[in-house]
């Protein structure tokens, strides 16, 4: 089975209009499309669409909702003139626990009949439940290491206008993912967010340990999101309303 777990780290450095820095211990299911059923089957911790204390649920993916998330991205891609036929796909992403999940930001790497990381579609989530998709092509389809650039063109949090861009760099190994996300303003570089994710089985006895490890991981998520805000706000953070980040 394809399919695995990821354990690692995120951190965020935000450089502007002074430091603040966090950082989180993680894990993310990496699911390869393919095989969602297989895994149901497979594990007893794990549910695709149905109640369980780990669960996959499609329409937590993609926009408008997928009620089958392998034909969504498909007809994505194929919207945003790739040819996906003999690709294979892994969805990088939080899990339901007990009911509930929070993914700020999810990641389909789309890799070619050859193994070739070809295209990744960032799938950004906010605290308002709205979602967005970057679709992200290589700068340098030779390179180790996939990097390319997009636009923002989403509003995630209140402190951070909704201007400039972002460089994201995605290296794809046999041990391990890791994952740079820097988002530059006209001033200059804002905020660096990373993932740093070592691979692990797929099975029950390897989910039951990392739930161990990290209890109720969606809920602290969003927990800590507020928490780091508040801890913002307190600093003197500009608070940018939802309807006011746009303008």
């Amino acid at each position: 089975m394809r399919s695995h777990l990821l354990h690692g780290v995120v951190r965020h450095r935000r450089a502007r209009p002074f430091t603040y820095g966090l950082e989180h211990g993680v894990f993310y299911a990496a699911l390869d499309l393919d095989e969602l059923d297989q895994v149901d089957r497979s594990l007893r911790l794990f549910r695709r669409n149905r109640p369980g204390l780990v669960a996959f649920r499609d329409d937590d993916h993609l926009d408008p909702p997928a009620g089958d998330v392998r034909s969504g991205i498909i007809d994505h891609l194929r919207a945003n003139g790739e040819d996906p036929s003999g690709w294979r796909i892994t969805l990088v992403a939080n899990l339901r626990v007990a009911g509930y999940v929070f993914d700020p930001a999810s990641f389909f790497l789309c890799r070619d009949g050859d193994g070739v990381l070809r295209v990744v579609v960032v799938e950004v989530h906010n605290t308002h439940g709205e979602r967005h998709l970057y679709t992200l092509r290589p700068r340098d389809a030779g390179s180790e290491t996939f990097v390319a650039a997009m636009d923002k063109a989403f509003y995630v949090s209140p402190f951070i206008e909704i201007r400039g861009g972002y460089e994201v760099r995605v290296r794809d190994e046999p041990a391990r993912l890791r994952i740079t996300i820097n988002q530059h303003q006209p001033e200059g570089l804002e905020l660096h967010a990373s993932l740093d994710l070592a691979r692990r089985p797929l099975t029950d006895r390897n989910l039951a340990r990392l739930l161990l490890r990290h209890p109720f991981l969606p809920q602290r998520t969003t927990a800590l999101i507020h928490w780091h805000a508040l801890r913002l706000w307190l600093r003197g953070a500009r608070f940018r309303r939802h309807r006011e980040a746009a303008r």
